[in-house]
């Protein structure tokens, strides 16, 4: 199957699709890595869906995706930033969303966001508004009987004042949390507005003060996911964490190394890419848990291409490439993204996530995604 492709210079050359999508696998309830995908919302393109609104979401197509990620074995990280989370889903949205997915998938392995996003950032008054804020979103979660997942805070980084400011709100979050929780440490690359979170300029400070924080109350904390797109960090915090808390990769870089591990430890995954990689992603770590190391590199390593495509800079439009694969493999009808996100990327990085897809199987129908491919470059008169 061919399809004529604009290079670099508008000049348009055919290509020859290669990959066979990949075969799916059901992971166990016991599957040898605990694997969430942060899972992406599908918008309503029949109303206004204004930047400056509400979210307006498909709920039937983001529903049936849920329910795709639940029949592959795989957990979902709920109402996270690849849901658009801060970039165009609302506290409001994010609710409903959590509050559907518990409803209609009681059974699965779910982590909900909470954070303090219904505070404007700018008009953080200090520690106790953002305090109020946290508590209110947890609350909320809670009175679903959902798990939690601590996300980071612009509000917080905004207004505190130091390490201590950190210490201390978590801890108050922790003793609150009716089951232990996963902490959210994201990169500034993801979220400019998070620049020196945990109140350091540096890493090893940062490092420091969240093993602190976790240090105080393990038992509260599950886990953590760090998400800076460096190995040697996560590595490092991974090495220092208290037995029984889990590392959950965040990098969307280096994730098959970090998630097969070595001699002293390995990473669980709660990851952006695995929504489109989804399929792969069960597969790998099913023949992970057979004993099949190498199997498992087979699988995984020909999409860290794709991956590291998705997730170049900048970074935090990664939910174009997104949302754009989960068009092209028919799980909404539209590329229509929630705050018009669909515009975020051009149209040589759609081109080169079309091949590169192709290359390691994740393009599950070929024929639709020519066709829906085609549409695309009609609209960009290539």
């Amino acid at each position: 199957m061919q399809i004529l492709l604009p290079d670099s210079g508008g000049a348009r050359r055919a290509y020859t699709l290669v990959g066979t999508p990949v075969a799916g696998a059901v992971l166990p309830p016991d599957a040898v890595r605990v694997v969430y995908s942060a899972a992406h919302v599908v918008a309503d393109p029949f109303t206004a869906n204004d930047p400056t609104g509400p979210a307006t979401i498909d709920w039937e197509a983001t529903m049936a995706f849920r329910r795709h990620l639940a029949g592959l074995g795989l957990g979902i990280a709920e109402a996270m930033d690849t849901a658009q989370r801060g970039m165009g889903l609302d506290w409001p949205g994010a609710l409903e969303l959590i509050r559907r997915t518990r409803t209609e998938l009681p059974e699965a392995r779910v982590v909900n966001g909470c954070g303090t996003d219904q505070l404007d950032p700018g008009a953080a008054r200090g520690i106790d508004h953002v305090r109020r804020a946290y508590f209110q979103q947890l609350e909320a979660i809670q009175k679903l009987d959902a798990r939690v997942i601590l996300m980071a805070s612009r509000a917080l980084a905004r207004v505190a004042s130091g390490p201590q400011d950190y210490v201390n709100l978590y801890h108050e979050l922790l003793a609150a949390s009716d089951a232990p929780v996963v902490l959210h440490w994201l990169g500034e690359m993801f979220d400019p507005a998070l620049a020196g979170y945990w109140g350091a300029a540096t890493f090893e400070d940062a490092l420091d003060t969240v093993i602190a924080i976790i240090a105080e109350n393990p038992v509260k904390v599950d886990g953590i996911k760090i998400s800076l797109l460096d190995k040697d960090k996560e590595i490092a915090l991974r090495r220092r964490l208290p037995a029984g808390v889990k590392m959950f990769t965040g990098d969307d870089f280096n994730y098959p190394e970090l998630i097969e591990g070595d001699a002293e430890g390995f990473s669980h995954a709660l990851l952006g890419i695995f929504d489109p990689l989804a399929p792969a992603a069960a597969q790998a770590v099913a023949r992970l848990g057979q004993g099949d190391g190498p199997g498992f590199r087979a699988v995984l390593d020909p999409t860290v291409p794709l991956a590291r495509t998705i997730f170049r800079a900048p970074t935090q439009y990664y939910k174009t490439g997104v949302v754009f694969l989960a068009w092209l493999n028919g799980f909404q009808e539209h590329f229509v993204m929630l705050n018009g996100a669909q515009a975020a990327r051009s149209l040589p990085y759609f081109t080169e996530v079309f091949r590169l897809a192709d290359s390691c199987g994740l393009l599950r129908d070929p024929e639709l995604a020519v066709d829906r491919m085609r549409k695309l470059l009609a609209l960009y008169g290539a």
